[in-house]
């Protein structure tokens, strides 16, 4: 049965599970033996963290006055807005374990495709890429709405080597693949808007 989960039920851990059905799991009076959760170093951690903030909070809302029941409201937006920065993914560094967050990376590959004339960047969805090769690539996923002065071909060419290449020299991701799927027109005589710092 689910709880109330301290973080977002779909934030997706490192290893590919989800937080909701770890953190479920461990409050399972009786778990059945998982060999994934019991040897996995990034379900312990996620598992220990919740743990700490859900006794924490379960504390304070038991005894605390007002005023410490708003800051503990204010630590927990904090950490709910963390979980939504999405998964860690690898940085083609040689040397150095880096990573960098999937929605930090999405603003800069997002704002590489609209810097492309004539294109619009709606949504960008960064993964690991399936891949047996040792430079941790990712595989890149955009949806766009273009104007039609041009083919859609050639466009859609000009935004992918943009986004391959702010990827790589901007951010050092090594982008595999970059999927495009064009969900909209322009047109091409209104002045483009600049994104906002709310836009997605």
């Amino acid at each position: 049965m689910a709880v109330d989960h301290p973080l977002s039920p779909d934030e997706e851990l490192t290893c590919g599970r989800l937080l909701s059905q770890v953190w479920d799991q461990a409050l399972d009076p009786a778990p059945a033996e998982d060999p994934h959760t019991m040897t996995c170093p990034f379900c312990h951690e996620a598992i220990a963290s919740l743990a700490a903030v859900k006794a924490a909070t379960r504390a304070l809302r038991g005894q605390a006055p007002t005023y410490l029941r708003s800051l503990a409201d204010g630590v927990m937006n904090i950490v709910r807005s963390e979980a939504r920065l999405g998964r860690l993914l690898p940085l083609a560094d040689p040397v150095l374990d880096l990573r960098i967050a999937e929605n930090a990376a999405a603003k800069v590959l997002r704002q590489a495709a609209d810097n492309v004339p004539g294109v619009r960047a709606a949504a960008c969805r960064l993964a690991p890429a399936d891949t047996s090769d040792a430079d941790n690539g990712v595989a890149v996923a955009l949806t766009l709405a273009v104007s039609l002065d041009r083919p859609f071909s050639d466009r859609t060419d000009e935004v992918r080597r943009a986004v391959i290449h702010a990827a790589e020299r901007t951010i050092g991701l090594h982008a595999t693949a970059v999927d495009i799927t064009v969900i909209d027109t322009l047109d091409p005589s209104a002045p483009a808007r600049p994104r906002q710092p709310g836009d997605p």
